[in-house]
């Protein structure tokens, strides 16, 4: 009987949607340093369903980890730079506006293969328990 209560009113509090939450402008002092570079969450996973939007800012020939598979689908789009996109065994060099679709459980990866900073934007909703 808790559990239901607890998730009726879960339910019940649904998040109000206003101008100052809907818009988020890059501001760099919010920006999450990792190994390679930063990352920008545009919508992190609590903002609405586990949809995501983040830009990823990867430096020269480093990419943001080895080629994996999970089981959520993504979306890469390419703002800037050079990127290598495997996917399933198989590389493809692509420009700036490009779009890279990640299947769920296909082994993927992107890698920075340019002389300046690759920035790209990943779309993803990740899946909630």
């Amino acid at each position: 009987m808790f559990v239901f209560l607890l998730i009726q009113t879960l339910t019940a509090q649904e998040k109000v949607f206003t101008i100052e939450n809907c818009v988020n402008t890059f501001d760099l002092d919010k920006k999450h340093t990792t190994e390679v570079g930063y990352q920008y969450w545009f919508a992190d996973k609590d903002f609405l369903d586990g949809r995501t939007l983040k830009m990823s800012v990867v430096e020269p020939n480093k990419a943001t980890h080895a080629p994996h598979k999970h089981l959520e689908d993504e979306f890469f789009f390419i703002l800037e730079g050079s990127a290598e996109f495997f996917l399933d065994g198989k590389t493809v060099t692509v420009p700036p506006y490009t779009s890279l679709y990640c299947p769920p459980n296909i082994m993927h990866g992107i890698r920075n293969v340019g002389d300046t900073q690759l920035k790209y934007l990943v779309i993803k909703k990740y899946n909630r328990d």
